[in-house]
């Protein structure tokens, strides 16, 4: 689930959602982000803020561990969006459902995942890490 903030951060996660469609990822997105993928070719659902009354209520999704990512870049200060960020980061932890703030980070941990096999991550003794 993506929810990614201002234009920067929408940029900066384009493509990385492009890959995460690539590779048969279903992704869903916040009102905003989900027009911008839809205007640079990317599909995925809208699912509604905390606050909506919508078909697809994030909350509502969160619960049912519908994602397995949850992507929530805060995009001002105002009230509503500080509310309802703070609710999809809350649920997101209370349902242990791993959840990345920073659009940079975000793309580059989907890349990683989305581009390397067990095959590329060799298993190191804990003697092998020390210098």
């Amino acid at each position: 689930m993506v929810s990614s903030g201002d234009t920067k951060s929408k940029v900066d996660l384009l493509e990385a959602c492009k890959t995460l469609q690539a590779t048969g990822y279903t992704i869903y997105a916040t009102g905003g982000t989900h027009r911008f993928l839809k205007e640079n070719g990317v599909a995925a659902i809208q699912v509604g803020w905390p606050d909506e009354q919508a078909e697809n209520n994030i909350m509502e999704l969160i619960a049912d561990h519908t994602f397995e990512l949850v992507v929530n870049i805060p995009k001002n200060h105002s009230r509503r969006e500080l509310t309802n960020g703070y609710k999809i980061r809350r649920g997101a932890i209370d349902h242990n459902i791993p959840l990345i703030t920073n659009a940079r980070l975000a793309s580059a941990f989907i890349e990683a995942f989305c581009k390397m096999g067990m095959q590329d991550i060799p298993i190191k003794s804990w003697q092998e890490y020390k210098m």
